[in-house]
């Protein structure tokens, strides 16, 4: 079955329109940039200047950082949040905090961003790659087959903000007695059976870098119940006043207040007052994502050579990018680089392939790590072949952003009829 969409796009006097990578008129021709985030409000501004007034530089749990932390708390129902300067280092307080060690395995997603699993290098725990399931998130089904006696835990990525099966792999990490970690970075707001993804974990971590839905311009947050990591979370990256103001002195690493283990993990205030301030904007821009996505799927799967994001009727994704599929065999085996460069030649300027987010046994550091990090010097060894589900997501993907406005209609029509044009004159491609 050919990839052939509803109506036709044609120029004056009823002719297919050539394809702009041929020499034909391009679609959208609206002057990029076609999508904006995040929106900096006069509010944003406000609460930024306000900051810059009151202080760039907070010692301890007060002020904006107190303030955002709470947000967090209430938000997701935890009993602990703990501000880091980016979703890496909030991930890598979760692993230190937790006793990580040399000698301990963590299963962990395939297909992420790196610095899902980076971290772990600086632990000296061995990651335990998984392959994905057809929504590109860690398949519940592959995990079982790769627990030994030295897995400690099992670490979750929320893909591009569609929640994982987290029943399942709950029920696997509490029948195995395993820590259970969540990257909810691209998944502020998603929910799960009615229950928000960042909830199910012993910890999880979100990302405020720009581009997520509560953007700081840079940052991380940490959240847990377990007063034991979040402890020694505070000691990794928190020293001094913060650890002296609400670690309990009778707690046995109470006397490492001070220096705790030396190193400085804390958010910058203007980028909390950012933050704070997006935070109030969050559940509108979900509405708004998740009535344009609605949209978008439905456009999307009347195509035959497009494949929509997979997820269950039981999930809420966040739509933190809208990721669907080229199935080249459905149109004669064109290339899927031809088929994108056709489209970026229409106008579609936001449309991407991902490439830094790839399969990680894509890269160089888990191939062979040991240059970097001698203590696993021949201990892993992956490679590309290893995971051919994360590996054929990665290859057929392509990305756009999920826009939030009810104006943005009229730009998403435009890619709509970008992809309608592309498909109806595919012999230009062969």
């Amino acid at each position: 079955m050919l990839c052939i969409s509803k109506g036709d796009i044609r120029e004056k006097g009823g002719k297919m329109s050539k394809l702009a990578i041929k020499g034909g008129n391009k679609i959208v021709n609206i002057k990029p940039p076609h999508y904006r985030w995040p929106v900096i409000t006069q509010a944003t501004e406000e609460s930024v200047l306000s900051q810059l007034k009151k202080s760039i530089s907070i010692y301890n749990r007060s002020g904006i950082i107190e303030e955002l932390e709470e947000k967090f708390k209430k938000y997701y129902n935890r009993k602990y949040a703990l501000l880091t300067n980016s979703g890496t280092t909030a991930l890598y307080s979760m692993y230190i905090a937790a006793g990580l060690k040399e000698g301990n395995e963590v299963i962990c997603p395939t297909y992420t961003f790196f610095a899902t699993v980076t971290p772990l290098f600086f632990t000296g725990a061995i990651p335990i790659l998984v392959d994905c399931d057809e929504s590109g998130n860690i398949n519940p089904n592959k995990i079982e087959e790769k627990i030994t006696e030295k897995t400690k835990a099992i670490v979750v990525t929320h893909m591009w903000g569609i929640p994982c099966e987290m029943e399942e792999i709950e029920k696997i990490a509490r029948e195995y007695n395993l820590l259970l970690f969540e990257d909810a970075s691209h998944a502020h707001g998603a929910k799960y059976k009615d229950r928000k993804v960042g909830t199910f974990g012993d910890v999880s971590v979100f990302s405020l870098q720009a581009q997520k839905l509560i953007p700081a311009g840079e940052g991380g947050v940490l959240l847990t119940n377990n007063e034991e990591i979040y402890y020694r979370a505070l000691l990794l990256g928190h020293y001094n006043k913060r650890c002296k103001q609400e670690i309990p002195s009778a707690y046995e690493l109470y006397r490492y207040s001070t220096t705790g283990m030396g190193l400085k993990l804390r958010i910058h205030p203007l980028a909390a007052a950012i933050a704070s301030k997006q935070f109030e904007n969050l559940e509108k821009v979900l509405r708004g994502k998740r009535k344009n996505a609605k949209y978008i799927l439905e456009k999307i799967s009347e195509f035959t050579c497009l494949r929509p994001p997979q997820f269950k009727d039981y999930m809420e994704p966040s739509w933190y990018a809208f990721v669907f599929h080229y199935l080249s065999e459905k149109l004669y085996n064109i290339p899927i680089d031809k088929f994108y460069e056709a489209l970026k030649a229409e106008g579609c300027e936001e449309l991407d392939r991902p490439n830094s987010t790839c399969p990680v046994n894509y890269h160089p550091l888990f191939q062979n790590p040991g240059e970097l990090f001698t203590q696993y010097k021949g201990k892993i060894k992956y490679k590309r072949g290893d995971f051919p589900t994360a590996e054929k997501f990665h290859e057929t993907s392509l990305k756009l952003p999920v826009w939030h406005e009810d104006s943005d209609k009229e730009i998403i029509d435009l890619y709509l009829r970008a992809l309608e044009k592309v498909t109806q004159n595919y012999k230009e491609l062969i």
